[in-house]
C-alpha cells in the first residue's frame, strides 16, 4: 500500500514516473468531489469548470447515480455478451426510447463508440446502398476531434494527434467545417456512405457553426443517401442548453420532446451518459441501420455491462428530473454575456463564444504562448479549474447542477483574473 500521506509534489512524481506521458494536466491533485466542487489533497476546495470534458454533466458523485452504482455492485457487475443479464434489455429500451431510436449498441467510451458508428456506416453502405466492397468513403471536418485511436485520427487535421502515427485508414475525405458548399461538392462521389461531424466542436476551441449548417447537412446527406452521423460524445446530455445539440430551434417546454429539428442518421454518445461514474457509451440507430451488424460482427466484452447500464439509466433519470437542459440555456447566457463584458475591459480576451454552458475565451496571443496556461494556473490558485486548449482558448464547461449564483461567484473569480493580467 502506498502512503496515504504523500505529498501533491510526490503523487504527481509517482504519475511522472510510473505513468505514460500522453496528458499534461495543471499541478493540482484532486481527492473529492461533489456536486460543482472538487478538493485537492490538501484540503482546498475548487469549482470544476472542466467537468472531466462534459462526462459529469450531473455533478460530481451525484447521490442518484451513486446509489445506482452501489446497489447494482452488490448483485452483478459483469456477464459479459456471451450471456443475457437482467439489466440490459431494460436499459436498451429506456436510452432507445429516450431519445427516440430503434436500437441501441451498448459500448464503453466514446471514441470506441465512434469506430463502432464508422464500422456500421460502412456495412450500411455495403449492404443497403450498393457501394462496391472496400470502396466506401466517409467526409470528416478539419477541426475535428473524434478521439485518438487509429481509425478516426486517420480523420484527423491536428498534427498532435497524427504525427508518427501513420499510415492511416483509407476511404476518409476532410472537408472544412461549417462549409455547405464543400459537403454538397464532396456528396457528389457515389461512394460516399456518411458525413461524421460534431455539432459543436468542442475540443477545437468551442466552434459553433452557422443555425444552417446541421439543418443543411442533414438535408444534404438524405437527398444523396449518405448518413448523417453526429458525435454528441461531448455536446449530447444537456450540455448545450438542448438535450443534444443537433435538437437544434426546437420548443420542449422543459424535457426533450424527441421533436429536433435535425435528427442524425446514427448517434454518438458517451461521457455524460453516465454521469461521469462509470465508462458508459453508445451508439443509436434505426433498424434500417443497426440491423446490418450481425452476431460475430462487433463487440465488446464490457459494453451492456449491468454495471454500466444500472448507472446510465440513473444518470439519464438525473438529466430529466433536475431539468439540466433548461439550467445549462439560462446559464449559458449569463455567462457569455459577463464574458463579453469582461472583453471591453480587458485586451487579453479578443472573443467568447458557445452553446449553454459549454464555452470558450480566446486569448489575445498566439497559441504557442504560454499565457492562456499561466492564466489556468491562476485561476487554480484563485478556486477554480479549468484548462486550455489549442494554446490560446480556454474552455469553461461546470457541471450542470450549477446555480445561478454559484455561476456568478465563478465569474466574479475569472474577472478578477484576468484583470490581473490586464486591463483596457
Amino acid at each position: 500500500m502506498l502512503d496515504t500521506q504523500l505529498s501533491p509534489s510526490e503523487l504527481i512524481a509517482l504519475e511522472d514516473r510510473y505513468g505514460a506521458h500522453n496528458y499534461h494536466p495543471l499541478p493540482v491533485v484532486l481527492c473529492k468531489g461533489e456536486g460543482v466542487f472538487v478538493w485537492d489533497v490538501e484540503g482546498k476546495k475548487y469549482y470544476d469548470f472542466l467537468s472531466a470534458y462534459s462526462a459529469v454533466n450531473q455533478g460530481h458523485c451525484h447521490p442518484k447515480i451513486i446509489d445506482a452504482l452501489v446497489s447494482q455492485a452488490k448483485e452483478l457487475t459483469l456477464t459479459s455478451r456471451a450471456f443475457h443479464n437482467d439489466i440490459l434489455g431494460k436499459y436498451e429500451k429506456y436510452i432507445a426510447e429516450y431519445f427516440a431510436y430503434d436500437k441501441v449498441l451498448p459500448v464503453n467510451t466514446g471514441v470506441e463508440a465512434v469506430e463502432t458508428a464508422i464500422k456500421l456506416c460502412r456495412k450500411w453502405a455495403y449492404l443497403k446502398k450498393g457501394v462496391e466492397a472496400n470502396k466506401a468513403v466517409i467526409i470528416f471536418a478539419t477541426g475535428n476531434f473524434h478521439g485518438r485511436t487509429l481509425g478516426v485520427i486517420s480523420a484527423s487535421t491536428d498534427p498532435s494527434s497524427t504525427k508518427g502515427f501513420g499510415p492511416y485508414l483509407p476511404g476518409i475525405e476532410v472537408i472544412p467545417y461549417n462549409d455547405i458548399p464543400a459537403l454538397e461538392d464532396a456528396l457528389k462521389n457515389p461512394n460516399v456512405a456518411g458525413f461524421l461531424v460534431e455539432p459543436i466542436q468542442g475540443e477545437a476551441g468551442v466552434f459553433v457553426p452557422d443555425d444552417q449548417y446541421l439543418p443543411e447537412a442533414a438535408r444534404l446527406c438524405k437527398e444523396n443517401k449518405a448518413l448523417f452521423i453526429a458525435d454528441e460524445v461531448q455536446t449530447g446530455i444537456a450540455r448545450t442548453g438542448k438535450l443534444l445539440a443537433t435538437c437544434g430551434n426546437c420548443n420542449c417546454k422543459r424535457h426533450c420532446e424527441n421533436t429536433p429539428e435535425v435528427r442524425a442518421d446514427i448517434l454518438i454518445l458517451g461521457k455524460a451518459i453516465s454521469g461521469g461514474v462509470f465508462p458508459v457509451s453508445a451508439v443509436l440507430a434505426d433498424d434500417e441501420i443497426m440491423m446490418c451488424i450481425k452476431p460475430g460482427e462487433h463487440g465488446s466484452t464490457f459494453g451492456g455491462n449491468p454495471l454500466g447500464c444500472a448507472v446510465a439509466m440513473a444518470a439519464l433519470e438525473v438529466v430529466k428530473d433536475e431539468d439540466l437542459s433548461i439550467n445549462a440555456r439560462v446559464l449559458g447566457e449569463i455567462f457569455r454575456t459577463r464574458m463579453q463584458k469582461l472583453i471591453d475591459r480587458s485586451d487579453l480576451i479578443t472573443l467568447v463564444r458557445g452553446k449553454g454552458l459549454l464555452n470558450a475565451i480566446v486569448i489575445n496571443d498566439d497559441e504557442y504562448s504560454s499565457t492562456a496556461w499561466d492564466i489556468c494556473i491562476k485561476l487554480a490558485e484563485n478556486g477554480l479549474l479549468a484548462k486550455p486548449t489549442h494554446g490560446n482558448i480556454i474552455r469553461f464547461a461546470p457541471p450542470l447542477v450549477i446555480t445561478e449564483e454559484q455561476l456568478n461567484e465563478c465569474c466574479e473569480i475569472i474577472e478578477k483574473t484576468i484583470l490581473t493580467f490586464g486591463a483596457k
